[in-house]
């Protein structure tokens, strides 16, 4: 089959989770024989073409014209994206469109309508979700973008249970539309550590301390805050404990800022963004791998610790729920409540024992139950039951029986249709 991912971040461009989720999907598809190319932004010393791990990847210029803001650089990406993805079309390289999240809906909805081809899209997150509501006019158009995707979508994608919960409830998405894969993750690749750990390992805490790690993205859902207000119980319990917070975003000059009014500059090492060998090895060494999110559709930090061998500490949020089973393979604290969290990661620092026991289970699970090469073989048999939607003005719709109800004769959706508006 030859596929065509659109994703507006593909590595070396890691903003967030997607990009190394559409990575390994493509190249785990890539190896079972399907002809894979991705059509995503540009980034600094990347190629225009490169041939990657059997995937093709195709980087356009999302910077020019220069954007004047966020929204307009994602437009001029998509139009992009429209030129680059007709290209592929035209020579025949394309059976199927698969869309990545609201910053490809633009283009997923034009190249699916000009070329009458089969559209799938992966909802990796909402903004519904991730602010716990809409609550301005970018909120809600971003909103209406997620909708629109899922709309125009032959299958929606999600990576677990919450999230076609989620789905459902938000844009009313029918439930013959959606199917649950879960992500993956590449437990090689966490093998990868510096060779003499316990040397390198002064370059961090004292020989004496315990290291609890951190790694993702510096913003208000992911909880950073709570760990922080958890921090002084946790040292009143187990003074030897150093807390180690690697990544950045826009929330990291204020949680600086609450470290240092909670007195903990000596006992929080803010590291900025680390290369993967250093966080595979931070990993190896920490006593807990503490993930506090608000929002996770799916949260695959947490299989990444736990394919690094790391004692892990979550919130009973979203995904985590279903990766995290509570003194099984890993520890989880009720969401939101920073003693809750606290009490967890005193328990875990106590009890050595235990810790090796979870993480043992949890890398256990890993190897069993997220392996890409399982996860590609879901998608491509949700590829191929893909269903062809009716022809409406000389275009397949991306609609299902239930979504075709909410057409009028003309083709388009009904103002009165309840179908994911607000």
């Amino acid at each position: 089959m030859k596929i065509m991912m659109l994703s507006w971040e593909y590595p070396p461009k890691v903003i967030g989770g997607l990009a190394r989720a559409v990575a390994d999907l493509s190249e785990a598809l890539a190896k079972e024989g399907h002809q894979v190319a991705v059509v995503t932004g540009d980034w600094p010393e990347s190629k225009p073409t490169e041939y990657a791990s059997g995937v093709k990847v195709y980087r356009v210029n999302q910077f020019f014209p220069k954007p004047m803001d966020f929204l307009e650089e994602v437009h001029f990406m998509n139009y992009h994206f429209c030129q680059k993805g007709m290209e592929l079309l035209q020579n025949g390289d394309v059976d199927l469109i698969h869309a990545h999240d609201w910053l490809t809906a633009p283009s997923a909805k034009v190249l699916k309508h000009a070329f009458q081809k089969p559209l799938a899209a992966t909802i990796h997150a909402t903004e519904w979700g991730r602010n716990n509501g809409l609550h301005n006019d970018f909120q809600r158009h971003i909103s209406d973008l997620e909708w629109w995707l899922t709309y125009e979508a032959y299958q929606v994608i999600c990576c677990s249970e919450y999230m076609r919960a989620e789905l459902r409830r938000i844009f009313q998405v029918p439930e013959d539309k959606l199917n649950v894969i879960p992500n993956g993750v590449q437990v090689r690749e966490f093998s990868q550590v510096h060779p003499d750990l316990d040397q390198w390992r002064r370059n961090w805490a004292l020989p004496e301390e315990d290291i609890i790690f951190y790694v993702g993205r510096h913003v208000y859902e992911k909880g950073i805050d709570l760990l922080l207000e958890a921090a002084p119980k946790i040292l009143e319990n187990h003074p030897q404990a150093k807390f180690i917070l690697a990544g950045r975003g826009p929330c990291t000059e204020e949680l600086k800022q609450k470290s240092s009014s909670l007195g903990l500059e000596a006992k929080v090492l803010f590291a900025g963004f680390i290369d993967d060998k250093t966080r595979n090895s931070l990993y190896r060494l920490a006593s807990a791998a503490v993930f506090p999110s608000r929002y996770e559709p799916f949260g695959i930090v947490a299989l990444e610790a736990m394919a690094a061998q790391a004692p892990v500490v979550v919130s009973d949020v979203g995904g985590f729920r279903e990766t995290v089973r509570h003194e099984v393979n890993g520890l989880t604290f009720y969401s939101g409540n920073a003693n809750s969290l606290a009490d967890n990661v005193i328990k875990l620092l106590a009890n050595k024992i235990l810790a090796r026991s979870l993480s043992k289970q949890a890398y256990s699970d890993v190897l069993e139950k997220y392996d890409w090469k399982q996860i590609a073989r879901q998608t491509a048999e949700s590829y191929r039951s893909t269903p062809v939607g009716p022809k409406v003005k000389g275009n397949s719709y991306g609609v299902t029986a239930v979504t075709a109800d909410l057409l009028d004769k003309g083709g388009h959706v009904r103002e009165s249709s309840n179908h994911g508006r607000r």
